[in-house]
């Protein structure tokens, strides 16, 4: 019997007495949708899955989208994205260094990610697991009056990491090939942004991909999106799952920001990935 069990106060749930590998009924579905809702991240343990399986998991939460990046599609799978830091015969296996700033999956397309899934398949010795701020809390603790001052707002997006735009660095986002950079280019999006499913408003993507906002100097719409990123990611926001063998875990990109380990090289480290567009 699907049972949910809080991981922290902050955010987080964790669900056991299913089998991914076999799928779920309507019902367990439909749980599973309102833990993800509740807590903003749900994780499966003790899970074995082929890509196939992965990939069916998948289509329950809507419509999968291949990563910008290509280089790393499954071969079984081009909508599982190998996250990888091995190396094999002088070739990267997967894609290294995942998004090691916050940020919300595919902010930067105008229809952005809905949830995103990992499987952990290789673990490194060191704990390394992803950072998850919780937005939908974060806007509610916000002064009145900056409530009213952003909700209007709208966010200018385009993939990158606002913070750090030298493609020498780690801590970059995931540099992109001339073909690959043609596929994206700016779009909006809501600061105060309402979730689809839910209603509730959070901040959207504060960190990361927004460089702008409308109708402001873009040195003072940095400064206020500084602000709410820093508002955004205190402590009393955070939680990070540090993930074992089996896992699987989805969370939900409408409500939170999160960030990847930046794990060491020589300490393997290998998941898939699938992201689920809002609609």
């Amino acid at each position: 019997m699907l049972q949910v069990e809080p991981i922290s106060p902050v955010l987080g749930a964790r669900i056991t007495g299913v089998n991914l590998s076999k799928g779920l009924t309507s019902e367990e579905f439909k749980q599973a949708e309102a833990a993800l809702h509740e807590h903003g991240f749900i994780v499966f343990p003790g899970q074995d899955l082929t890509p196939q399986q992965f990939g069916a998991f998948g289509k329950l939460w809507g419509r999968a989208e291949p990563h910008v990046i290509d280089t790393f599609h499954h071969p079984e799978d081009p909508n599982i994205l190998i996250l990888s830091n091995v190396v094999k015969d002088g070739t990267p296996t997967g894609l290294a260094d995942a998004g090691t700033y916050f940020h919300s999956d595919y902010s930067y397309l105008e229809i952005p990610a809905r949830c995103t899934m990992l499987h952990a398949l290789v673990m490194p010795r060191e704990k390394s697991g992803t950072t998850f701020a919780n937005q939908t809390r974060a806007y509610e603790e916000l002064p009145e009056a900056t409530k009213e001052r952003i909700d209007p707002l709208v966010g200018r997006h385009h993939y990158g990491n606002r913070d750090d735009l030298n493609t020498a660095s780690r801590t970059v986002a995931s540099v992109l090939n001339d073909d690959q950079k043609k596929k994206v280019t700016w779009v909006q999006h809501r600061i105060a942004r309402p979730h689809p499913r839910t209603g509730r408003k959070a901040l959207y993507a504060v960190s990361g991909s927004s460089f702008g906002i409308e109708g402001m100097d873009d040195g003072a719409a940095v400064e206020l999106l500084d602000e709410l990123k820093e508002h955004a990611t205190q402590q009393k926001y955070l939680h990070t799952h540090n993930y074992q063998v089996g896992d699987v875990i989805v969370w939900d990109n409408a409500q939170l920001l999160h960030a990847a380990p930046l794990t060491d090289p020589h300490d393997p480290r290998t998941l898939w990935r699938i992201t689920i567009k809002d609609r």
